[in-house]
């Protein structure tokens, strides 16, 4: 066999998500791209914003000798400097440069954190539904992924966590606001998990870290604002990217931050910035950290997100679907009208409507839609899910 039982096991189980994009683009060969609707996979579809078109061609135009070639791992202190600058206006923690280190996207950050902090067998506590790629990055690094329930609502379950922990744990990781269900933690949750984790860390005696993994950050909806995380705990590392709030998915840019009220911070930092450069990152790249200092606090524009969503939950929920309302990112996440969330998805893709089983993401029993897309995908699907809906549902949704 070429390949190691490791990554033949990875590749027998590989992602859902991108199993059902790979289809949605052979059936748009097939049937044309206007009679598919994909919902399957969170690429924003939204354009970056002007600023970064200006910002870039700033950037491109500048001729100063060495902008190509390697730099310090951990990235310009002059991008270190602007996040840091940013986070301590949002976070409400005075950050400086040192506290930063730029990365591949947010994959990259926590491949950097985990690479870190876990020794081989450690365990890394996170609700579900999650992101799956959780799985990968945490065994990446030796250590074991810990799956505990979350509330009816997909709220943080703090009983389910702390029952989770022992001391063989080395962090929490959460994803706020959520992918898959769009879920943010309230301030009062997070400052009740800080709670939790400073006492078991006591007890333990050593820290449990609190890995939050924010790249949907400046993706919210109806005045909503995620709170800011480093207020609340002190051992609490920060994973972000600019893929979603600026619409730069494809070009692999988002930063590590730590609370700098963590004892032995320069350590730490010291661990992050060579796990980036051993693991083969070496450094982000260096023309988008010149582009992504000018644009600290610049977003794009969300109102075709939540036009998507309030079109979305409002057809789905008067054909019968059962729904949380995401108060961010941009992904739904209602309930299968059958148990089987697989079978489901191969009844919808005879539709052709691609949507994600939520068993993929460790919660069976629900499915996926990533609605970052044009409107007029939405729109086409409602009357197809209105279809299916009348076989499980009856007369409402007709």
């Amino acid at each position: 066999m070429p390949v190691s039982k490791k990554m033949a096991a990875a590749i027998a189980n590989s992602s859902w998500i991108r199993r059902m994009f790979e289809e949605g683009s052979r059936l748009a060969k097939l049937h044309g791209v206007d009679r598919v609707y994909d919902f399957s996979i969170g690429n924003p579809n939204v354009e970056p914003p002007p600023e970064f078109k200006r910002a870039l061609e700033e950037v491109v135009r500048e001729t100063k000798p060495g902008v190509h070639g390697y730099m310090s791992n951990e990235g310009y202190y002059e991008t270190r400097a602007a996040v840091a600058a940013y986070l301590s206006r949002d976070q409400g923690v005075e950050l400086t440069a040192s506290h930063v280190v730029m990365t591949c996207g947010a994959g990259g950050a926590l491949n950097v954190i985990f690479k870190t902090i876990l020794d081989p067998g450690e365990e890394v506590i996170t609700p579900r539904p999650y992101f799956p790629e959780y799985y990968a990055y945490v065994d990446n690094h030796g250590g074991v992924l810990k799956l505990v329930a979350s509330s009816a609502d997909f709220d943080l379950d703090l009983e389910a966590i702390d029952e989770a922990v022992n001391p063989r744990t080395r962090a929490v990781l959460i994803n706020t606001p959520n992918n898959p269900t769009g879920r943010v933690y309230s301030r009062d949750k997070l400052e009740a998990l800080g709670e939790l984790l400073a006492r078991r860390s006591e007890n333990f005696g050593r820290p449990i870290f609190l890995v939050s993994d924010e790249p949907y950050r400046r993706i919210v909806f109806d005045g909503m604002r995620v709170p800011p995380v480093m207020q609340t705990y002190t051992y609490t590392l920060f994973a972000s990217s600019y893929s979603k709030e600026l619409s730069l998915a494809g070009e692999r840019i988002g930063y590590v931050a730590a609370n700098p009220a963590i004892p032995d911070i320069g350590l730490l930092m010291d661990g992050l910035v060579i796990a980036n450069r051993i693991l083969g990152f070496v450094n982000a790249p260096a023309l988008m950290q010149r582009v992504v200092a000018r644009l600290q606090g610049v977003g794009v524009d969300v109102s075709l997100y939540q036009r998507n969503r309030d079109v979305l939950c409002r057809g789905l929920e008067e054909a019968g679907y059962q729904l949380f309302r995401p108060q961010g990112a941009f992904y739904l996440f209602p309930r299968s009208p059958i148990e089987d969330d697989v079978a489901f998805c191969r009844e919808m893709l005879e539709h052709l409507v691609l949507v994600v089983p939520g068993s993929g993401f460790g919660l069976s029993g629900y499915f996926r839609m990533a609605f970052c897309v044009p409107p007029e995908v939405v729109d086409g699907a409602l009357p197809i899910f209105h279809e299916v809906g009348a076989k499980y549902f009856g007369s409402r949704s007709a």
